[in-house]
C-alpha cells in the first residue's frame, strides 16, 4: 500500500503540475454540471420545437438548437449523465476482471498462465474499436450493450500489466518472509502480492476514463449506442453531420467530449509522474 510519505509527496507534486490541475478542475466541474444537470439546462433536452429548429446561438438558445427544434446547450449537459457514469462503469468492471485474472495468471503460473493469457491474447489481437463495434451490433443498439461490449475488449490491457506486476512482486523477500510464518497462498495474493502491483493498473485507469469515453461516442456515433432521441454527445455530433452548414449541432457536444478527455489524460499523466520515485524526488 501507499505510505503517507507517498502520498504527501503525490499531493505536493500534483500541485505543482499544472496541466494535472487544469485537468482536475475540468473533470470536477464536469461532474457538478452533470449532477446539477436538470437545475442547469435552461429546456428540457426531449423537447422538440420545430418552430425555432435549427437557430443558431443567440440570446434564448445560446448553443442553437437542432433539426427538431431541440435545445443543444440542455443536450450538452444532459449529456454527460450518459457519458461519465457508462466510462466509470466500464473502467470499474475492467479493472476487477483484467485484475482478477492478471494476478492469477502471474501467482500461480503454469496451466492457468497458459490459459488465460491466451484467451488475453486473442482480444488483444483485434483493434479495440473494431471489436466493441463487432460485440455491440451482435448484441443489438442500446446502452447497457454498448457498455457490456466495452467490458469485453477493455479487461485484456489491465490483465497484462497485473500479470507482468505479479511476476516480479511475488519473488520480492516480504513475499517469501510472510509465506515462511504460514500465510496461505490465497492471502499471499490478495493482501499481499496484489496491493503492492495495484498502482499503477489505477494510473491505467485514470487514463482510460478518457478512452472510455472517446470509444462509447463513436459506438453511439455510429448508431450502436443509446436510443437515437436520448441526448448522448457522439450522437448528438452524428446529427449535425447531416446539418454541415449548422455547425453547432456537432461543434458543441464535440467540444465537450474533447475538454473531458484531455482533461483524464491530463490528471492520468499527472499521477503517472507522481508515482515514479524519481520525478517524486524532485519535489
Amino acid at each position: 500500500m501507499l505510505s503517507h510519505r507517498a502520498i504527501d509527496d503525490t499531493t505536493r507534486f500534483l500541485k505543482s503540475n499544472q496541466l494535472a490541475l487544469i485537468g482536475a478542475v475540468l473533470v470536477l466541474g464536469w461532474v457538478i454540471v452533470t449532477v446539477a444537470a436538470p437545475v442547469l439546462a435552461p429546456y428540457d433536452p426531449l423537447e422538440q420545437n420545430i418552430v425555432d429548429r435549427l437557430q443558431s446561438p443567440n440570446a434564448s438558445y445560446l448553443f442553437g438548437t437542432d433539426q427538431l427544434g431541440r435545445d443543444v446547450l440542455s443536450r450538452v449537459i444532459f449529456g454527460g449523465r450518459l457519458s461519465l457514469p457508462a466510462a466509470l462503469l466500464v473502467v470499474v468492471i475492467a479493472l476487477g476482471l483484467g485484475t482478477v485474472i492478471g494476478a492469477v495468471a502471474g501467482y500461480w503460473g503454469g496451466a492457468w498462465e497458459e490459459v488465460l493469457m491466451r484467451v488475453t491474447d486473442v482480444f488483444i489481437a483485434f483493434p479495440t474499436i473494431i471489436l466493441a463495434m463487432a460485440v455491440a451490433a451482435a448484441l443489438g443498439p442500446n446502452l447497457s450493450n454498448a457498455i457490456v461490449a466495452m467490458v469485453v475488449v477493455w479487461w485484456p490491457k489491465y490483465s497484462r500489466i497485473v500479470r507482468g506486476l505479479v511476476l516480479s512482486v511475488r519473488e520480492n523477500e516480504y513475499v517469501e518472509a510472510s509465506r515462511a510464518v504460514g500465510a496461505t497462498e490465497g492471502h499471499l495474493l490478495w493482501r499481499v502480492v496484489l496491493p503492492n502491483c495495484i498502482a499503477p493498473a489505477l494510473v491505467m485507469a485514470t487514463l482510460d476514463f478518457g478512452n472510455a469515453i472517446l470509444v462509447f461516442a463513436g459506438l453511439s456515433f455510429l448508431g450502436l449506442g443509446p436510443e437515437p432521441s436520448t441526448p448522448e454527445w457522439g450522437r448528438m455530433v452524428s446529427d449535425g453531420i447531416q446539418y454541415f452548414d449548422q455547425w453547432w449541432i456537432s461543434a458543441f457536444p464535440g467540444l465537450a467530449i474533447f475538454t473531458l478527455v484531455m482533461a483524464f489524460n491530463f490528471v492520468g499523466d499527472g499521477l503517472r509522474d507522481a508515482l515514479d520515485p524519481r520525478l517524486r524526488q524532485q519535489i
